[in-house]
């Protein structure tokens, strides 16, 4: 009865909304920490800041071996089995702890190198060393999260994320005042450790399994499973980023680094405006479809009752992305930068097509088809993303990776459902064909209005066409809300 009432449309709304506020409020809480170091520490100090976050990201993406879906896939799976859960709960804590250990020793022990590599000498060792502190218990809180997402425990995640991150923040500004560019660290170490205390007092309160004794003989094939997977999710990620890199370095060798830096400006933008829902669906979906994925037609009425959703939901953000992209720019960035708008709508529109075509990317790696997971996800979608990118920006200039994006958001969506469909019988539900039909038409409408000659005219109907979406989301979620299954 609960794994029904976890796939209801009450439950699927309510997890997007409570992990999207999650989103936006670690967004909201970097940008006031970044507020205040632009204030307290001015733009050296903020350069300094930003090298030391870099430093710890990366550190802890190689450090955590990639872990972290990996715990989240198998906990959501063996929630409901009384006899193996203890069994995954104990390797997964095991592993949390030797990869947090192992990340902070290894800054630690390559503390002078980082700083010679980050900062040209060995003036910022120690600091480097500190950081270790902040890699170790970011690797673990992270493994925390992850049994948490497995329980699908949504308000505890919530409620973790959010004393956490306001206590760390609390405690890191006054830290910046008085200790200036020396409190960088010191105040990154207070937000590490504020998360992992709260979310280990939440983790304690919501698992209450039997106590299982781990040995690395006994446990040695759940132990290979999870390493395995999480690495391959780690080389997806770098395959991803070096893609990137790549598309980075093409737009300069073509055009120049202002190219590069519109795009980037566009793209930091736009992911930054739609990353509450795609990491919604990471945070709240894929649990609830790992718990499905055994049974191909409840994964299905998963796949597609998540689908609605998304649909409902992207279609207003979409047209306000495409409408307010000039101003968002003027906000965030400066006029330097206003180039960069019709691209961003061109991006407005192809987030559509990648939040339909999400759900159905994650059915390969719940179901455990870790060949097809790399293929269609690591190397058939980037080398796609590449090409099309690179082709495009040749012949059209900064305007063709937006026609690029939206190519390749389109083709992955179809790929993804005929793969699915062949492997799994995967067919969307004629509520997911309407919801997804309509938001697209929605998206379409307000990205061609925005092409109108008229200024007057292009902004009244793509407000027009804002408006008749949020109508058209609200009552379509009231619809779904009156429906308790």
């Amino acid at each position: 009865m609960k794994g029904k009432d976890e796939n209801s449309y009450r439950s699927i709304l309510k997890g997007t909304s409570f992990f999207g506020g999650v989103q936006v409020l670690q967004i909201l809480i970097t940008l006031v920490r970044g507020k205040f170091v632009a204030m307290f520490l001015g733009p050296e100090g903020m350069g300094i800041s930003s090298l030391f976050t870099t430093s710890s990201n990366t550190l802890q993406r190689f450090s955590s071996l990639g872990l972290n879906l990996a715990i989240v896939k198998e906990v959501a799976a063996k929630s409901d089995n009384t006899d193996r859960l203890p069994t995954a709960i104990a390797v997964a804590r095991k592993l949390i702890t030797a990869t947090s250990i192992a990340g902070a020793l290894l800054c630690i022990l390559f503390a002078p190198l980082l700083s010679r590599i980050t900062f040209g000498d060995t003036g910022m060792e120690w600091q480097f060393m500190l950081l270790g502190i902040v890699v170790g218990l970011t690797v673990a809180f992270n493994g925390k999260l992850s049994i948490l997402q497995g329980f699908h425990e949504v308000k505890r995640i919530s409620l973790a994320s959010l004393v956490g991150g306001v206590t760390g923040l609390a405690v890191g500004v006054p830290l910046y005042y008085f200790f200036g560019t020396k409190g960088i660290v010191p105040a990154m170490i207070a937000l590490a450790l504020a998360m992992y205390v709260f979310y280990s007092l939440s983790l304690r309160k919501a698992v209450t399994v039997e106590h299982v004794k781990f040995s690395w003989q006994t446990h040695k094939p759940i132990v290979r499973k999870l390493v395995t997977l999480g690495l391959l999710l780690m080389t997806n990620d770098l395959i991803a980023s070096l893609v990137q890199y790549l598309i980075n370095v093409f737009i300069k060798y073509e055009d120049s680094d202002v190219a590069v830096g519109l795009y980037q400006a566009a793209n930091s933008i736009t992911n930054q405006y739609t990353g509450m829902v795609f990491a919604a669906m990471a945070m709240d979906f894929f649990p609830r479809l790992s718990k499905a994925a055994s049974d191909n037609r409840l994964m299905r009425d998963v796949v597609n009752r998540q689908s609605e959703i998304v649909a409902i939901i992207i279609a207003p953000a979409s047209i306000l992305l495409i409408l307010t992209s000039p101003v968002l720019i003027h906000i965030l960035l400066t006029s330097k930068f206003m180039p960069a708008s019709p691209l961003m709508r061109w991006m407005g529109l192809g987030i559509l097509f990648r939040a339909l075509m999400v759900p159905m990317g994650y059915i390969s790696f719940a179901k455990g088809n870790k060949k097809l997971f790399f293929w269609l996800e690591g190397i058939f979608c980037n080398v796609l993303t590449l090409s099309l990118s690179c082709l495009f920006f040749k012949f059209y200039g900064l305007i063709g990776l937006g026609y690029a994006l939206v190519a390749d958001n389109a083709i992955c969506l179809v790929v993804y459902y005929i793969v699915n469909h062949r492997m799994y019988g995967y067919s969307f539900s004629r509520g997911a064909l309407f919801y997804m039909a309509g938001a697209l038409a929605l998206g379409s409408m307000a990205f061609a209005s925005s092409m109108i000659e008229s200024t007057t005219a292009s902004y009244l109907t793509m407000g027009g066409t804002l408006a008749v979406a949020i109508v058209w989301s609200g009552l379509s979620l009231k619809r779904k809300l009156r429906n308790r299954v």
